[in-house]
Formats: C-alpha cells, sequence, structure tokens
C-alpha cells in the first residue's frame, strides 16, 4: 500500500477554522489526502489532544484513544465506525485508490466486517468484482449500522458474507443519519395523530376543511415561485395534488404533471431538459449566469430519473414515509429534470409518497406547501446546505444562451447525498399541519357554520351575502365599518347590527 500522507494536527481544514488543533480523521482526512473533489460532508471528524469527545460548529472532536492508524484501512474503518456512509466519498476515493490496495485489505484480514463491508461498496459502487475469492467466514454484518443512519430492506450478499440494507440502488441512494430530533417525530406517530384529529371532526366540515387544504396547499406552491398564477390554473394542479398517490412514478408521469403545472406552454419547451439548467440570476448588463445551484447534466438526467423512479418503487417502502418524501422530493429538484416546473412537481412528490404510503387519512391533503411557505427562509436554507457545498465542485462555462455548460462529471453528487436537513424539515412541516392546520380549519368551518345559523334564525339574507357579512365583521375585529352600514348593509338596522357584532363576537371570540 503507498505511504500516503496524512495530515498533521490543523486549526483550518478547506477554509472551516476547527475548535481547536486537531488531526482530521475519516473521510476529513481521506478527503484531504486523496485531494477528493466532493461536497464536505456535514459533519468533519478530528482526533484533539483532550480526552473528551464534543461537537461544535459541524466538527466532531475524538479522543487520542481514537486516533485510526494513518493509512487507507485505519481511516476508512474510523468513518464506517463513527461516521457512517458517505457514499459520494467512497465512490470517489475507489476511483482515486488502486483496486490492489482494497483487494490486499480484505486478504489481510478476510473474517473483519469492516473490511468486508468496505470490499462490498467497492464493487457495488465501482460495478466491477476485485480478484477474489467467495468469503468463507466470519459474522455477516450490515452495511448500513442502523445506529447512525436508516436502513432499507436487507439482502443477503454471500460472497461478502454482509446484508445489504442500503435504502436504494448504485444509481440512486441518498442517506438520513438517525437524530434525536427524526427519532422524536417518528416516535411522535403522526400518522396516528392525524386520525385522531379528523376522528372528531363531522363529516360535512370534513369534506371542506379537505377541499380548502387542498387549493390552500395548491395556491401555495405557487406563491413559493413567485407566481401569481389564474384561478383555473391553481384548481387545475389542486386536482392534481389531490389525485397524488394514485399513478405511479415514471417518465410519462413526469412529464403529465409538467404539463398539467404549466398550463399554456407555447413559450416553454416541454419534456426533460436537453441543455444545462441553473438556479439563480443573471449579471446585470453582461447577463452571465450567477448560480446558486447547478442542475444536473442533461445527458445525466434520464438516468438519475430512472434511478429515482427505482427507489420510489422498490426502496421507500422500507423508510418511514416522510424520509422517503424527502429523499425523493429533494433529489427530485435537485437534479432539475425540466427547464421549468421543478419546484412545484418537487412539492407534488412528497404527496405522492405520503398517499401512496397511507401516511394520510384517506382523502386528505396535508397542505404542506402552505407550511413551507411559511418558513420559506428555512425552506431555501435546507435547499443550500447541499447546493453550497455542491456549487464549488462544479465545473462550468456560461453559453451563448445565458445558460451553462457543466465541463466535469457530476452524477453521482446528485445520486448521494445526506438528507438529513431536508427530512428534519419537512417533518417538522408534516407535524404542523397536523398539530395546527387540519385542526384550525376545521374549528374555523364549525364556528364559522354557528355564526350562519345565528345569522339566518335573524336575518333572511343569501348565503354570498352572509359570507361578504362575515368578511366585514372579520376585517374590523367584530365591528361592522362605517362604510358596510351605509352601503352593502344599510338595510339593515341600528339594533339588527348590535345583534350581527353581537353573534360574531360570541362565536369567534377567543
Amino acid at each position: 500500500m503507498p505511504n500516503q500522507r496524512f495530515s498533521d494536527p490543523v486549526t483550518v481544514f478547506h477554509d472551516r477554522a476547527l475548535p481547536e488543533l486537531a488531526k482530521p480523521v475519516g473521510y476529513t482526512a481521506l478527503i484531504d489526502a486523496y485531494d477528493l473533489k466532493v461536497p464536505l460532508p456535514l459533519f468533519l471528524y478530528a482526533v484533539g489532544p483532550r480526552h473528551r469527545v464534543y461537537e461544535r460548529d459541524n466538527w466532531h472532536i475524538y479522543t487520542p484513544r481514537h486516533d485510526p492508524r494513518a493509512d487507507l484501512e485505519g481511516h476508512l474503518t474510523f468513518a464506517l465506525k463513527y461516521e457512517g456512509l458517505d457514499l459520494a466519498v467512497l465512490k470517489r476515493l475507489f476511483q482515486a485508490v488502486d483496486q490492489a490496495d482494497i483487494a490486499g485489505m480484505v486478504r489481510a484480514k478476510p473474517t473483519s466486517a469492516y473490511t468486508r463491508r468496505i470490499w462490498f461498496l467497492y464493487e457495488w459502487l465501482i460495478g466491477e468484482a476485485l480478484d477474489l475469492p467467495d468469503a468463507k467466514s466470519g459474522s455477516y454484518a450490515d452495511i448500513i449500522d442502523d445506529r447512525l443512519q436508516y436502513p432499507g430492506s436487507s439482502q443477503t450478499s454471500t460472497r461478502h458474507r454482509v446484508r445489504n440494507n442500503l435504502p436504494g440502488t448504485p444509481a440512486f441512494c441518498p442517506l438520513v443519519r438517525r437524530t434525536p430530533a427524526l427519532e422524536r417525530k417518528i416516535e411522535a406517530n403522526l400518522h396516528e395523530r392525524a386520525s385522531t384529529v379528523i376522528a372528531n371532526i363531522s363529516a360535512s366540515v370534513l369534506a371542506r376543511t379537505a377541499a380548502f387544504l387542498l387549493l390552500k396547499d395548491s395556491k401555495s406552491s405557487f406563491a413559493i415561485e413567485g407566481e401569481a398564477a389564474a384561478h383555473n390554473r391553481i384548481q387545475r394542479w389542486g386536482r392534481a395534488i389531490g389525485q397524488a398517490g394514485r399513478n405511479p412514478l415514471n417518465n410519462d408521469e413526469f412529464l403529465r404533471l409538467q404539463r398539467i403545472v404549466m398550463g399554456d406552454a407555447r413559450f416553454i419547451r416541454l419534456g426533460f431538459r436537453n441543455e444545462g439548467g441553473f438556479v439563480g440570476e443573471h449579471e446585470q448588463g453582461s447577463r452571465l449566469p450567477l448560480p446558486d445551484h447547478i442542475s444536473a447534466k442533461p445527458d445525466d438526467v434520464i438516468h438519475l430519473i430512472e434511478g429515482l423512479i427505482t427507489y420510489d418503487h422498490d426502496h421507500a417502502g422500507a423508510l418511514d414515509p416522510v424520509i422517503a418524501a424527502a429523499i425523493i422530493a429533494f433529489g427530485f429538484v435537485y437534479i432539475h429534470p425540466f427547464v421549468d416546473g421543478n419546484g412545484r412537481v418537487h412539492r407534488y412528490l412528497i404527496h405522492h409518497v405520503l398517499t401512496a404510503r397511507g401516511f394520510n387519512p384517506a382523502g386528505m391533503v396535508f397542505p404542506i406547501s402552505s407550511a413551507i411557505l411559511e418558513r420559506i427562509d428555512d425552506y431555501r436554507k435546507v435547499l443550500e446546505s447541499y447546493s453550497k457545498r455542491l456549487l464549488p465542485l462544479i465545473d462550468w462555462r456560461p453559453t451563448d444562451q445565458m445558460n451553462v455548460e457543466v465541463l466535469n462529471e457530476t452524477a453521482d453528487f446528485y445520486r448521494y447525498f445526506d438528507a438529513t436537513p431536508h427530512a428534519e424539515f419537512l417533518y417538522e412541516c408534516v407535524e404542523k399541519t397536523i398539530e395546527e392546520d387540519l385542526p384550525q380549519e376545521a374549528e374555523f368551518l364549525e364556528r364559522y357554520d354557528a355564526f350562519k345559523t345565528a345569522i339566518d334564525a335573524l336575518i333572511e339574507m343569501p348565503d354570498s351575502t352572509v359570507n361578504l357579512l362575515f368578511n366585514f365583521l372579520r376585517q374590523h375585529d367584530g365591528t361592522l365599518s362605517k362604510r358596510a352600514r351605509e352601503n352593502e348593509f344599510s338595510a339593515l338596522s341600528a339594533a339588527e347590527i348590535e345583534r350581527v357584532e353581537t353573534i360574531y363576537t360570541r362565536t369567534f371570540a377567543d
């Protein structure tokens, strides 16, 4: 094995300051030693001089007794033991080292669970078998350590004597770390909570609540994109969301969704991109692209989308529904396969996964887009949690069409990413819709029905006029304005107005 030089203790690593003088280890050390062009992991690891394990500023600092042997095997073993899998780093590492280095590692320790996991991961990621006989001994080991990351279903590999519980394929396999925040959300059993909430709502109110929340989600999805769409377009997209989960994902389904969301597409090229793509602005004057995110290369789009489709069909079912929805939806938006319509289809995919998995109560769509719109800054930060680390790794040049052309190989960056921030954010949005939006909207409709019943008993007026009266009262905290008294409701007596205001206050007091 070559004498690869690993870093001495440092105070700064790739522009990221350490909490103290410490030696990079695990993936951090391997990225530096092999000059791997990969997005830096969200968390970096180092060994400090003190006998205290702690976390600060996205650094995990370990003690001298954790210091691995300063070679490929030592740092790989540390990474698998303490960090879990980073498939993008592993693939680039395996491409950088000699096959003989990995094979020699396995021959030297054929029964080691770590070397057999490394062996399997090499062949799984690179797609080439090492010159090694099948393993004859050693206890079967899981590829994903479920103490660190969420696994998929398990398949035995007798060649390596491991259980492949990776939640995906080499074509698409983002991973999610097991965090206290996610564990609390999963244990809260929000699916059961939603069922409890709707059990206390009458059938008529529930139907109207579902219709309102569906429209609210559609309207919010356009608002996130900065579009004030026509009402018929919002309703059309709302109907599509209401059918989420019924059709299996495939290329035709993606194209159908894009057609629905775009409406009049005379000036937009529909279908999968055959040109570069980016999210961002153009420089004033020169019109040069100023990307915040660069989409997958057009030549990679179909392969990546096919990987995502296979993931949805064959692997998402083994994961928690919200985690699976985050992986599929954010994986899609990073690929950005269309010229336009990506954002709304991305949010549709959340509904697709949750509904297909039975997470939503029947006939109910959670207004996820509304929750996202209320936390739009957090949403952008979650998107940037990967885009900002990815952007420096993409070699691109501007085109004559004011677009970008990617010059290096980037497909793996869209196949393998840490979707933990995305899953945590989505769970927070789902929780809000169940704990707040759903019961609050149902309660509002019940109160409105009580208000309307009381008004009908006092004065005969059309439903539309009752609604107008309600809106005037709501706008002025339960008081009918002078303008409304003198115009729309001039026919009401002073005593009737006083009574109407009393009904509103009593019904909507809190």
